[in-house]
């Protein structure tokens, strides 16, 4: 594994990484249970199927070596063509995410399914590693939502702090400690409350979940 010493200048650009999206099948009761009672659990799993329908849009739309949804679940009819789908491992977050940048060889940008807001021209950005070794995501939550490397090492990931103020605080510090160069991309908005899912509909009023949460919205009115 790299020690995150290597020049920015030397690392490949868009079109030649792998792009992960870290994801759970959206089954009621299973996902976005902090959208409830709000919405009742389907739901909110429906909201959950819309979002990573608009993220995995994105990603098919991204020029990508590889495209992959790192899946805690079953795929089903919402699974696009052109996606690859890797089980998830067992084990606490932060084991997870070291294992989804495991996967493969060479540049990679992991991204989650609750911004779907993001847009290809984020994404392709978050791959582009001639200027840089690694690109970070911060989320408002404290959090982070996309975390690139230009030579992935799991064990960046492993004890970090997840679901939690100080994670995106923590892992970013991580990576510069690492030695590496990071920039960072646009602060985003998770969908994980009420008040998260009115604001990411607003912001991105052309998506699949914008269209879903009015109809929703719409019907208790």
């Amino acid at each position: 594994m790299s020690t995150g010493e290597s020049n920015p200048g030397s690392n490949p650009s868009t079109g030649e990484g792998t792009l992960l999206v870290i994801a759970k099948a959206p089954v009621p009761g299973r996902v976005k249970t902090r959208l409830t009672p709000h919405f009742t659990p389907q739901q909110a799993a429906a909201l959950a199927r819309a979002a990573l329908q608009d993220t995995l849009d994105a990603v098919l739309s991204t020029p990508a070596r590889r495209r992959v949804l790192y899946l805690d679940g079953a795929p089903r009819h919402w699974l696009p063509d052109g996606i690859e789908v890797v089980p998830q491992r067992d084990g606490v977050l932060d084991l997870r995410l070291a294992a989804a940048f495991a996967l493969y060889e060479g540049p990679a940008l992991l991204i989650g399914m609750d911004t779907p807001q993001v847009t290809p021209e984020l994404l392709a950005r978050g791959l582009d590693f001639s200027r840089t070794n690694a690109w970070f995501g911060p989320a408002l939550d404290g959090g982070f939502w996309a975390l690139g490397l230009a030579e992935p090492d799991p064990a960046l990931l492993i004890g970090v702090p997840m679901s939690v103020p100080q994670t995106g605080e923590v892992q970013r510090l991580r990576l510069t400690a690492s030695g590496r160069s990071v920039r960072d991309l646009p602060a985003l908005r998770d969908v994980d409350t009420p008040d998260d899912a009115a604001e990411v509909a607003a912001a991105a009023p052309g998506t699949r979940f914008a269209a879903l949460h009015a109809e929703l919205c719409a019907a208790v009115r």
